[in-house]
Protein backbone atom coordinates (compact mmCIF):
# COMPACT_ATOMS: atom_id res chain seq x y z
CA UNK A 1 0.00 0.00 0.00
CA UNK A 2 2.84 2.08 0.66
CA UNK A 3 4.45 1.30 -2.42
CA UNK A 4 1.61 2.77 -4.42
CA UNK A 5 0.65 5.76 -2.56
CA UNK A 6 4.61 6.67 -3.36
CA UNK A 7 4.11 5.97 -7.07
CA UNK A 8 1.26 7.69 -6.91
CA UNK A 9 3.01 10.96 -5.00
CA UNK A 10 5.74 10.78 -7.67
CA UNK A 11 3.51 10.75 -10.55
CA UNK A 12 1.44 14.03 -9.09
CA UNK A 13 5.36 15.70 -8.98
CA UNK A 14 5.84 15.25 -12.23
CA UNK A 15 2.70 16.74 -13.14
CA UNK A 16 2.67 19.40 -11.18
CA UNK A 17 6.57 20.10 -12.11
CA UNK A 18 5.78 22.52 -14.91
CA UNK A 19 4.35 24.83 -12.11
CA UNK A 20 6.42 24.83 -10.08
CA UNK A 21 9.14 26.16 -12.60
CA UNK A 22 6.78 28.88 -13.53
CA UNK A 23 6.58 29.46 -9.93
CA UNK A 24 10.45 29.29 -9.78
CA UNK A 25 11.49 31.67 -12.40
CA UNK A 26 9.03 34.14 -10.97
CA UNK A 27 10.74 33.95 -7.80
CA UNK A 28 7.86 33.74 -6.00
CA UNK A 29 8.10 33.47 -2.32
CA UNK A 30 7.25 30.00 -0.41
CA UNK A 31 5.30 31.42 1.96
CA UNK A 32 3.32 33.22 -0.36
CA UNK A 33 2.35 30.24 -2.24
CA UNK A 34 1.44 28.36 1.44
CA UNK A 35 -0.66 31.62 2.37
CA UNK A 36 -2.53 31.18 -0.64
CA UNK A 37 -3.11 27.63 -0.64
CA UNK A 38 -4.29 27.57 2.89
CA UNK A 39 -7.03 30.17 1.68
CA UNK A 40 -8.59 28.03 -1.19
CA UNK A 41 -8.65 25.09 1.42
CA UNK A 42 -10.53 27.58 3.97
CA UNK A 43 -12.83 27.94 0.43
CA UNK A 44 -12.98 23.97 0.22
CA UNK A 45 -14.42 23.62 3.46
CA UNK A 46 -16.47 26.43 3.51
CA UNK A 47 -18.06 25.04 0.60
CA UNK A 48 -18.16 21.98 2.14
CA UNK A 49 -19.89 23.62 5.45
CA UNK A 50 -22.87 25.03 2.49
CA UNK A 51 -23.13 21.29 1.54
CA UNK A 52 -21.76 21.41 -2.01
CA UNK A 53 -19.78 18.19 -1.52
CA UNK A 54 -18.83 17.42 -4.75
CA UNK A 55 -17.72 20.89 -6.18
CA UNK A 56 -15.47 21.11 -2.59
CA UNK A 57 -14.16 17.73 -3.41
CA UNK A 58 -12.90 19.54 -7.12
CA UNK A 59 -11.78 22.73 -5.52
CA UNK A 60 -9.78 21.13 -2.61
CA UNK A 61 -8.55 18.52 -5.26
CA UNK A 62 -6.84 21.06 -7.76
CA UNK A 63 -5.89 23.35 -5.19
CA UNK A 64 -3.49 21.30 -2.96
CA UNK A 65 -0.92 21.49 -5.20
CA UNK A 66 -0.43 24.57 -3.40
CA UNK A 67 0.52 22.06 -0.30
CA UNK A 68 3.99 20.24 -2.48
CA UNK A 69 4.64 23.52 -4.34
CA UNK A 70 6.01 25.70 -1.53
CA UNK A 71 8.18 22.88 -0.18
CA UNK A 72 9.51 21.91 -3.40
CA UNK A 73 9.84 25.54 -4.78
CA UNK A 74 11.72 26.34 -1.07
CA UNK A 75 14.14 23.76 -1.65
CA UNK A 76 14.56 24.87 -5.66
CA UNK A 77 15.28 29.02 -4.91
CA UNK A 78 16.93 28.09 -1.84
CA UNK A 79 14.18 30.15 0.37
CA UNK A 80 13.92 27.08 2.72
CA UNK A 81 14.09 28.39 6.06
CA UNK A 82 13.21 27.47 9.95
CA UNK A 83 9.86 30.32 10.31
CA UNK A 84 9.03 29.03 6.55
CA UNK A 85 8.96 25.38 8.19
CA UNK A 86 7.05 26.60 11.17
CA UNK A 87 4.65 28.58 8.79
CA UNK A 88 3.50 25.89 7.03
CA UNK A 89 3.11 23.47 9.68
CA UNK A 90 0.69 25.96 11.30
CA UNK A 91 -1.46 26.86 8.46
CA UNK A 92 -1.67 22.98 7.73
CA UNK A 93 -3.24 23.01 11.02
CA UNK A 94 -5.51 26.06 10.17
CA UNK A 95 -6.45 24.20 7.15
CA UNK A 96 -7.17 20.62 8.82
CA UNK A 97 -9.42 22.86 11.06
CA UNK A 98 -11.64 24.50 8.43
CA UNK A 99 -12.05 21.33 6.66
CA UNK A 100 -12.90 19.16 9.08
CA UNK A 101 -14.79 21.53 10.49
CA UNK A 102 -16.99 22.39 7.14
CA UNK A 103 -18.20 18.87 7.74
CA UNK A 104 -18.66 18.90 11.33
CA UNK A 105 -21.39 22.11 10.21
CA UNK A 106 -22.85 20.45 7.13
CA UNK A 107 -23.88 17.41 9.37
CA UNK A 108 -25.19 19.48 11.93
CA UNK A 109 -27.38 22.36 9.93
CA UNK A 110 -28.38 20.05 6.37
CA UNK A 111 -31.79 20.17 6.43
CA UNK A 112 -31.49 16.32 4.82
CA UNK A 113 -28.11 14.96 6.02
CA UNK A 114 -28.18 16.54 9.37
CA UNK A 115 -27.02 13.84 11.70
CA UNK A 116 -25.84 13.83 15.53
CA UNK A 117 -24.14 10.70 15.07
CA UNK A 118 -21.77 11.44 12.31
CA UNK A 119 -21.57 14.89 13.75
CA UNK A 120 -19.52 13.28 16.62
CA UNK A 121 -17.99 11.14 14.71
CA UNK A 122 -16.47 14.32 12.67
CA UNK A 123 -15.66 15.96 15.45
CA UNK A 124 -14.06 12.84 16.72
CA UNK A 125 -12.06 12.80 14.04
CA UNK A 126 -11.28 16.79 14.27
CA UNK A 127 -9.92 16.18 17.50
CA UNK A 128 -7.90 12.62 15.86
CA UNK A 129 -6.16 15.02 13.56
CA UNK A 130 -4.35 17.81 15.67
CA UNK A 131 -3.67 14.69 17.87
CA UNK A 132 -2.01 13.65 15.09
CA UNK A 133 0.15 16.40 14.27
CA UNK A 134 0.48 17.59 17.83
CA UNK A 135 2.50 13.76 18.50
CA UNK A 136 5.12 14.48 15.13
CA UNK A 137 5.69 17.75 17.05
CA UNK A 138 5.94 17.21 20.06
CA UNK A 139 8.43 14.22 19.39
CA UNK A 140 10.37 16.39 17.05
CA UNK A 141 10.82 18.97 20.03
CA UNK A 142 12.23 16.04 22.36
CA UNK A 143 14.46 14.80 18.93
CA UNK A 144 12.73 12.12 17.53
CA UNK A 145 11.46 11.58 14.35
CA UNK A 146 8.09 10.45 14.90
CA UNK A 147 6.81 10.47 11.48
CA UNK A 148 4.90 7.00 11.30
CA UNK A 149 1.62 5.85 11.60
CA UNK A 150 -1.23 4.39 9.40
CA UNK A 151 -2.51 8.37 7.79
CA UNK A 152 -0.32 11.13 6.96
CA UNK A 153 -1.23 14.63 6.07
CA UNK A 154 -1.06 13.91 2.35
CA UNK A 155 -3.15 10.91 2.60
CA UNK A 156 -5.76 12.49 4.64
CA UNK A 157 -6.04 15.45 1.74
CA UNK A 158 -6.56 12.81 -0.77
CA UNK A 159 -9.29 11.35 1.07
CA UNK A 160 -10.92 14.30 1.80
CA UNK A 161 -10.53 15.61 -1.99
CA UNK A 162 -10.91 12.34 -4.41
CA UNK A 163 -13.99 10.66 -3.37
CA UNK A 164 -15.66 13.91 -2.70
CA UNK A 165 -14.98 14.85 -6.38
CA UNK A 166 -16.56 11.93 -8.28
CA UNK A 167 -19.20 10.60 -5.42
CA UNK A 168 -20.05 13.75 -3.28
CA UNK A 169 -23.30 13.00 -1.76
CA UNK A 170 -24.12 9.54 -3.47
CA UNK A 171 -25.32 6.71 -2.32
CA UNK A 172 -27.81 8.88 0.56
CA UNK A 173 -24.50 10.62 2.13
CA UNK A 174 -23.03 7.26 2.37
CA UNK A 175 -20.03 7.77 0.72
CA UNK A 176 -19.28 10.42 3.08
CA UNK A 177 -20.36 8.79 5.15
CA UNK A 178 -18.07 6.02 5.21
CA UNK A 179 -14.60 8.31 4.53
CA UNK A 180 -15.56 10.59 7.68
CA UNK A 181 -15.61 7.50 9.73
CA UNK A 182 -12.51 6.20 7.98
CA UNK A 183 -10.29 9.46 8.84
CA UNK A 184 -10.90 9.62 12.15
CA UNK A 185 -10.32 6.48 12.85
CA UNK A 186 -7.46 6.04 11.25
CA UNK A 187 -6.67 9.64 12.71
CA UNK A 188 -6.43 7.62 16.42
CA UNK A 189 -4.91 4.84 15.14
CA UNK A 190 -2.06 7.09 13.61
CA UNK A 191 -2.03 9.07 16.94
CA UNK A 192 -1.75 6.03 19.03
CA UNK A 193 1.14 4.42 16.71
CA UNK A 194 3.13 7.65 17.22
CA UNK A 195 2.95 7.09 21.01
CA UNK A 196 3.84 3.80 21.42
CA UNK A 197 6.66 4.43 18.62
CA UNK A 198 8.09 7.41 21.00
CA UNK A 199 7.75 4.92 24.03
CA UNK A 200 9.36 2.17 22.79
CA UNK A 201 12.51 4.85 21.15
CA UNK A 202 12.32 6.23 24.80
CA UNK A 203 12.53 3.22 26.61
CA UNK A 204 15.32 1.52 24.47
CA UNK A 205 17.01 4.69 25.17
CA UNK A 206 16.76 4.28 28.91
CA UNK A 207 17.57 1.15 28.82
CA UNK A 208 21.13 1.48 26.80
CA UNK A 209 21.46 4.61 29.48
CA UNK A 210 21.36 1.92 32.53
Amino acid sequence: MRSLWNSIQRGYLRVIEPVADWLVRRRVHPNTITTVGTLCTLIAGAIFASGHIKTGGWFLGITALFDVLDGTVARRTGRSSIFGAFYDSTLDRVSDGFLLGGLVVFYAINPVHQSDTLLVVTLFGLVGTFLTSYTRARAEGLGLDARVGLLQRPERITLLAAPQAFFGLALHGWVLAFIVTLLSVTAWITAIQRMLYVYRITNAQGEQAK
